[in-house]
């Protein structure tokens, strides 16, 4: 029986499908920022409302492929979705204490810290090209961390600390991506979110519990919001991102992403009038041009 995505498949170049992607996830942190719900409820639902539909299609199409999941594999699944929880809540909780801009782009490093996990704990090579392109990424953070306060020009009631949590994100971004490196080559691409989404919602509700944050009771708009953040930087966004890695080098899709720190500032200056500092600005290029040459290395 043939894929949900067998018809994206024929259909839809997957270059184009790549550049809908980067604008739909380009939305998610204008979305979390436009919400007064706790960020850890928004994150919830986000999860939630995007791990819904999958499932649906996965025990439609892929049922008997769950009975094939082994011990070992569900374990790293599940460590992958626990570090996939963390990440939504400590970047979505960045975004109230620090810019746009500086959020995206340090929530997005996160193909540094899988370089060098993956040569701590998987003993892959350490190039000089990924140890210039991790230190100049580096020098960017610094000044996109320290600049604007030493300079006095803040943008977010506590920037330090915002920064602090989207670091926090990236690096159990870099876990989430790890954990399911192995399993990802095993499991088809619906079971394996569905496994990993399905752990991050458990994760995600019992932390909106423990804080004893409301799970209902909010307006129509904060639920159109919810929705929203699963349907474009979900579905349409990461979803489409790893159905892209199935047609294109990972090199171009893993650059490629770089947009979204760019559409995401644009947006916050188009429709939150929050305009990045210099310092913001130039430490944000030099992170995203460590990126690059992270992440193309051969």
């Amino acid at each position: 029986m043939p894929g949900p995505f067998a018809t994206l498949d024929k259909s839809v170049p997957p270059g184009v499908g790549l550049a809908v992607a980067v604008v739909a996830v380009s939305t998610g942190a204008i979305l979390v920022r436009l919400s007064d719900a706790p960020s850890t409820v928004a994150a919830f639902y986000r999860v939630l409302f995007t791990t819904l539909p999958l499932a649906v299609i996965a025990i439609w199409r892929y049922r008997s492929e769950f009975g094939h999941i082994g011990r070992r594999d569900l374990l790293f699944a599940t460590l992958s979705g626990v570090a996939l929880a963390v990440h939504f809540a400590a970047w979505f909780e960045s975004l109230s204490w620090t810019s746009v801009a500086a959020s995206v782009t340090l929530v997005q490093s996160q193909p540094l810290f899988v370089a060098l996990g993956a040569w701590l704990l998987l003993d892959e090579r350490l190039s000089l090209r990924i140890v210039g392109g991790i230190l100049v990424a580096v020098a960017g953070m610094v000044t996109m961390a320290l600049g604007d306060l030493l300079t006095g020009v803040l943008v977010g009631p506590a920037p330090l600390y915002g920064n602090a949590l989207a670091l926090l994100g990236a690096v159990m971004a870099a876990g989430y991506v790890l954990a399911g490196r192995s399993l990802r080559q095993r499991v088809s691409l619906v079971p394996y979110v569905v496994v990993v989404y399905s752990v991050c919602t458990v994760v995600l509700l019992a932390i909106v519990l423990a804080q004893g944050a409301p799970l209902t009771g909010y307006p129509t708009r904060e639920w159109l919001l919810f929705a929203g953040l699963a349907l474009g930087p979900g579905i349409f966004g990461h979803t489409v991102i790893n159905w892209a890695l199935a047609h294109l080098r990972s090199s171009v899709v893993s650059v490629s992403l770089l947009g979204e720190p760019v559409g995401s500032t644009l947006l916050a200056f188009l429709l939150l009038s929050e305009a990045p500092t210099l310092f913001t600005v130039g430490g944000g290029v030099a992170v995203l041009g460590g990126i690059a040459v992270t992440a193309t290395d051969k």
